[in-house]
């Protein structure tokens, strides 16, 4: 409906700006879009907040791990959907947690024995030049040793010889003592020129790589998300019916904020009343 205003009517151009009112500090850079995630009381700080306006959708075709991981590099948020067991959506959050921004988990890794073949065809599966060799040939297996692209080559090196002839063993190779921080890791890195450092427990069982590559991304990405940990910040949707068992598997899990799904809770409400 439209209103009659009985005062003037300006236009812009009839408006005085006050001269030097905005400052030299004015600049986009100096611009803060940090936005509270939760409820907070009056005169308290909200307990996490996102750098930049933006969170995922609870959709299975928007919200796994991988968005998990690239949102909260920006400074935003994603929650895991929860349309699928609670075995897999915890395991999606334990592996967001566990990225820890700059610690992260090895997905190429190999027994000792492998032949040379068997690891490029992982190399050209999983796109990274850097492979772990484990007793076990898992991420937690113990640490035998490390190959990357520069030890072998292709041209000449046989490729049916176990990758055990072209890994650099443990006793030579450069690694790192669980609980190093981030830092120290880079520090160890540059100062040995090398692309990777492996982190290992005490008893030599693998745990993290550290890469240098990831030293310029987190350069550039200051608004990364963390937590108290230093380990990126995660959420999950939950349902009406299991949730009694999914919210403490996803707490075990690590993660930070629990959303309740309303697409499911309306579709549970349709089915109740047809």
């Amino acid at each position: 409906m439209s209103k009659i205003l009985s005062d003037i009517s300006r236009t812009f151009n009839e408006f005085l700006l006050l001269p030097n009112l905005t400052t030299e500090k004015c600049i986009p850079t100096n611009v803060s879009l940090k936005t509270p995630l939760v409820k907070f009381k009056r005169g308290e700080k909200s307990k996490y907040y996102a750098n930049i306006p933006m969170v995922s959708a609870i959709m299975q075709s928007v919200s796994g791990e991988k968005m998990g991981i690239a949102l909260a590099r920006e400074g935003g948020l994603a929650f895991i959907f929860g349309s699928q067991s609670i075995e897999s959506q915890a395991e999606m959050v334990y592996h967001v947690k566990k990225h820890k921004a700059g610690f992260v988990i090895s997905d190429s890794n190999v027994k000792a024995g492998t032949p040379l073949k068997e690891v490029l065809k992982l190399v050209k599966q999983t796109g990274h030049s850097t492979v772990i060799i484990t007793d076990d040939g898992t991420a937690t297996g113990k640490f035998l040793g490390i190959v990357t692209n520069k030890d072998y080559r292709l041209s000449r090196d046989n490729q049916d010889e176990p990758i055990d002839n072209f890994m650099t063993k443990k006793d030579n190779a450069v690694w790192a003592e669980k609980g190093i921080t981030l830092s120290e890791a880079n520090d160890i890195i540059w100062e040995n020129k090398i692309n990777c450092l492996p982190i290992l427990t005490k008893e030599g069982y693998l745990k993290y790589l550290v890469f240098r590559k990831d030293y310029e991304d987190r350069k550039n990405n200051p608004n990364s998300l963390l937590d108290e940990n230093k380990r990126y910040i995660v959420g999950a949707g939950i349902n009406t019916r299991d949730y009694e068992q999914r919210i403490p598997a996803l707490v075990e899990a690590g993660v930070d904020i629990i959303c309740m799904d309303s697409s499911d809770r309306i579709f549970s409400m349709a089915k109740k009343y047809n």
